[in-house]
């Protein structure tokens, strides 16, 4: 077994410039990319820091008491989240995912909420507004979430055993205070809706070999019938700072494949263009899909690259836009915005950034082989969200 590397460098690399284009790109619901992807989806990363030190995303020899996060000043305020946000429904976002770091450390996180919640589309709906949270501060704060216009949460879960969930937060911090929060979140009425059958609530596990794949058994049977989705996520090479190694990936057809031993499994169609999880419910004795049972995903960005089908854009918490999880640099959308540039530039700008967009490293990594992966310097999860 190899040797894993920290390199204590900082994931906030220099940013491109984001420019006004000669020839204005029009705000129309209509832009797509270099591949013909449209722009759909928006993560905006509201701050860099966490309360729990997991190994694959903020590990606590880099993250330590001294690192240097972001200063308040170099934050986006919320006025100027919700003012690039509203540009980009203008281009076709419809959905909205907060990330951080732990999103609800931001102070004041709910009137963010409330402000992207009162956005509209061009033909006047509403938009999917969402947040992925570690649960730590979800119980205390589900209630508020929901009154503040909030559709849909996603908490980060990676084991039911206590021991294993601490070791792998490296805080301490108990299970049993997520799985309040996730109990608060359904009281909250995070539940299935109309427009969302398989619920407001879903579990994100990434699955990390050698550390917590005996969870997931425990884990599909703790929340199949539960109105919960469960998701396991490919251990992924985000970043440069998490020691990332092929061989502690599990590919997510083994995780169907150890389920389906256990409990009969069907798969079902995605559920939105663009959507990075395969679906699988469980199935009854005809080998139909329970719907009272549930369903699980799975996340396979590592042995089955999504990226034909990515849609997704990501803000992060100082204003640098980023086409791809696995990017580089990103575009700085902060200095125009505070150098004065009225809405038709800042749009145009939007707009031309995305039209240039031809990242697909998942794609490439998968045909080129694991041993390509660790090359480059890209940004870290802790810092764009997941």
């Amino acid at each position: 077994m190899s040797e894993r590397v920290i390199p204590l460098v900082d994931g906030r690399i220099a940013p491109l410039a984001a420019v006004v284009p000669e020839r204005p790109v029009a705000a129309d619901g209509r832009l797509a990319d270099a591949l013909g992807r449209p722009l759909a989806d928006l993560r905006i990363s509201v701050t860099d820091r966490c309360n729990f030190r997991c190994n694959y995303c903020m590990p606590k020899e880099v993250f330590d008491k001294d690192y240097p996060y972001l200063p308040h000043a170099a934050l986006l305020s919320f006025e100027e989240i919700t003012r690039i946000a509203r540009l980009f429904v203008a281009h076709g976002v419809r959905k909205i995912r907060l990330t951080g770091g732990e999103p609800l450390l931001r102070k004041n996180i709910e009137a963010l909420i409330e402000q992207l919640a009162a956005l509209r589309t061009p033909a006047g709906t509403v938009l999917d507004i969402t947040l992925t949270t570690n649960g730590s501060l979800l119980a205390r704060k589900a209630a508020g979430l929901r009154a503040a216009g909030l559709q849909r949460i996603t908490v980060s879960l990676d084991g039911l055993d206590d021991a294993v969930f601490r070791r792998m937060n490296d805080v301490d911090f108990p299970v049993s205070d997520v799985l309040d929060g996730i109990a608060a979140a359904r009281q909250a009425g995070f539940g299935p809706t109309r427009e969302h059958s398989a619920g407001g609530l879903k579990i994100n596990m990434v699955v990390k070999r050698g550390t917590n794949e005996h969870e997931i058994l425990p884990m599909a049977r703790h929340f199949r019938g539960s109105g919960t989705v469960l998701r396991f996520i490919e251990y992924m090479d985000v970043g440069a700072t998490n020691g990332w190694r092929m061989d502690e990936v599990m590919p997510s057809a083994e995780v169907v494949r150890l389920i389906q031993s256990q409990m009969p499994l069907v798969q079902l169609e995605p559920s939105a263009p663009g959507e990075t999880a395969e679906r699988w419910g469980y199935a009854d004795a005809q080998g139909r899909h329970d719907v009272a049972a549930g369903e699980i995903g799975v996340i396979s960005s590592v042995t089955q690259a999504f990226c034909g089908d990515c849609n997704r854009a990501r803000l992060s918490t100082e204003g640098k836009l980023y086409l791809c999880l696995f990017a580089s640099n990103g575009y700085d959308l902060r200095a125009l915005l505070r150098a004065g540039a009225n809405d038709a530039d800042l749009a145009s700008a939007l707009g031309h950034i995305w039209q240039q967009r031809s990242d697909r490293y998942s794609e490439l990594r998968s045909a080129l082989g694991p041993d390509t992966s660790s090359g480059g310097r890209r940004v870290e999860m802790s810092y764009i969200g997941g």
